[in-house]
């Protein structure tokens, strides 16, 4: 009887340790599923943080210019663009040229640059500018130094430089009309048989 007592009890010792040790494996599980599925949750909130962060990064840093597009367009105004965009594009922002307007005396290819004024000239200003008396006629600045303003001179008053012939003079119209004016005497070099021997002959003779 009383060794039938005491495997009672070493059994019933047995079920407890049994069921003690499945119950701490289960709880342990759960446990760790907890922690992971926090962590996972940490990450893509931290993800989805830098993604926005660098979305609007994005957008802070895209570089815009403003430029003044007027004469023979349809909408003359101040508009906005990309730092990159192209005289042509600024054109189509303003409405498109009109019916009098002289396409090919800009360079619609050339990029623009912040503050710029793009002026579209009807033909008739065109043909005036080739003349080389648009620019004093329309502003009333014509120079009164006695030297050749390179930016508004026709092809005749080119010629009146030593060393500027027609073939010169008409290279000169032709760098203006895809660049635009002047910026200073010494760009005159950058044109085609136009170097330094040249340019020191008329730099007293001519102005921007």
């Amino acid at each position: 009887m009383h060794d039938r007592l005491k495997q009672s009890k070493t059994v019933r010792s047995f079920i407890m340790m049994s069921l003690l040790a499945v119950s701490l494996v289960f709880s342990g599980c759960g446990k760790d599923e907890e922690e992971s599925l926090e962590e996972l949750s940490v990450s893509d909130a931290r993800e989805s943080e830098e993604g926005e962060a660098a979305l609007e990064s994005g957008e802070d840093t895209e570089e815009t210019v403003f430029v003044y597009v007027c004469g023979a367009v349809n909408a003359p105004g101040v508009y906005e663009l990309r730092k990159d965009a192209r005289v042509f594009e600024a054109i189509g922002t303003a409405g498109g040229m009109t019916e009098e307007a002289a396409a090919e005396a800009v360079n619609q290819a050339r990029t623009v640059e912040d503050g710029e004024q793009i002026y579209i000239p009807t033909v008739q200003e065109a043909q005036m500018r080739g003349a080389g008396v648009l620019e004093d006629t329309v502003t009333g600045n014509a120079d009164v130094s006695g030297k050749v303003n390179i930016n508004t001179a026709g092809k005749e008053e080119l010629m009146t430089l030593t060393g500027i012939g027609e073939a010169k003079a008409q290279s000169i119209l032709d760098y203006r009309g895809e660049h635009g004016k002047f910026r200073s005497a010494e760009e005159l070099m950058q044109i085609e048989g136009i170097k330094e021997g040249v340019f020191n002959k008329i730099k007293d003779d001519i102005t921007i």
